[in-house]
């Protein structure tokens, strides 16, 4: 009995022995793992590079930046608005009080058609300075005497200056008869009332803005351009529109004028171009669809399994060769090509990325920054 115990105890202390060994075993192969596939960064050329080799990630691979052909009609999306030379803005020049208005927001009015009636004592003073100078004129023409004529036919131009720099039209001051303190405003354009801040009986100050008008017949489209595709734009070249208000209809234009300007952010400068709107169906602020066709040219694409959009951009993997990986930010625009992305900064033609794994890469990348996976 007792040999049987001392044999039993034996081996339960060689099985305790054989599991020891077993987990230590475990934990330093998983030690040293983790020490061979933690990742390194080297600097070269003011570079930063990730040390990895397609072998130490199976199922890695790289793909080839390559150059396609740009369709013949350079597709992008704009928004109509009115021609700035065809808006007109009515200013209050003197202090006083809106009276009465015959017009509102978004009516549609004539040149010269009565807007608004104003009432300011600036106006029956400049109108009596106006009214006296001209009696005085008359009554220096007939006797002559001095050159007084001259100087009092210069008083009266003066005076009439002074009511035209108030607001008043010449046709109103021709029909004066006697001073008053209100004046109607006229409508200096035809158009359409796209703002109001006119309210009887509201009090205004010179430089209060009463009435915006605009004309929407030629109306201006502006559309985005790539700074890459610029070289395939120019004035004079035909555009059309399709708005989806109207999708079964081509609105057509010639660009006009391009933007000096690229947005530093987006790569982008604006064109514009007047578009015929019979009906006045167009409105400001509409979107449309824009085809222009143009020249032929190339473009770099790249799959878009190649690219990772990590905080606010995309960013792509490219080897660097001898087992090095270079992250760069990559500027892409929308191609045609299901799977594809065209390049428009940040990766050359015939440069090779990462194509599957590339998240994997990402996350060894960041880790490598101590960032973490």
């Amino acid at each position: 009995m007792k040999t049987r115990l001392i044999a039993a105890l034996a081996s339960c202390a060689l099985l305790a022995v054989c599991i020891a060994g077993c987990e230590g075993d475990s934990t330093n192969g998983a030690a040293s793992e983790q020490t061979q596939s933690a990742p390194q960064l080297v600097q070269d050329d003011g570079h930063e590079y990730l040390l990895l080799k397609q072998s130490d990630l199976p199922g890695m691979t790289f793909a080839q930046v390559k150059d396609v052909p740009l369709p013949s009609t350079l597709e992008t999306t704009g928004q109509f608005n009115f021609d700035d030379k065809k808006v007109s803005t009515i200013v209050s020049r003197v202090q006083g009080r809106i009276e009465d208005i015959r017009a509102s927001l978004w009516d549609t009015v004539v040149r010269g058609q009565l807007i608004a009636k104003l009432y300011s004592p600036d106006f029956m003073t400049a109108e009596a300075e106006y009214l006296q100078a001209l009696t005085t004129a008359k009554v220096s023409t007939g006797n002559n005497i001095d050159g007084s004529a001259d100087l009092a036919a210069s008083m009266a131009n003066a005076a009439r200056r002074k009511m035209l720099l108030l607001g008043m039209e010449e046709s109103d001051i021709d029909r004066l008869k006697e001073p008053s303190p209100t004046i109607w405003m006229r409508a200096p354009i035809s158009g359409i009332i796209v703002k109001n801040q006119a309210v009887r009986g509201t009090a205004i100050n010179p430089g209060d803005v009463l009435y915006q008008l605009g004309t929407l017949d030629p109306i201006w489209i502006t559309a985005d351009l790539y700074e890459v595709d610029l070289a395939r734009v120019h004035a004079g070249q035909e555009l059309e529109a399709v708005t989806t208000a109207f999708p079964d209809e081509v609105f057509k234009g010639v660009i006009a004028r391009i933007s000096p300007n690229v947005d530093p952010t987006t790569h982008t400068l604006q064109i514009r171009c007047a578009v015929a709107n019979p009906g006045l169906r167009l409105k400001p602020q509409m979107l449309a669809s824009i085809k222009i066709i143009t020249s032929a040219g190339d473009a770099p694409v790249v799959p878009r399994e190649a690219l990772v959009f990590d905080t606010d951009k995309y960013y792509a993997f490219v080897d660097a060769g001898n087992g090095r990986i270079e992250r760069r930010a990559v500027l892409i625009a929308s191609w045609s090509q299901e799977g594809f992305a065209r390049v428009l900064s940040g990766l050359k033609s015939g440069e090779r990325v990462v194509d599957a794994e590339s998240l994997q890469v990402s996350a060894l990348w960041h880790q490598a920054h101590g960032e973490g996976a």
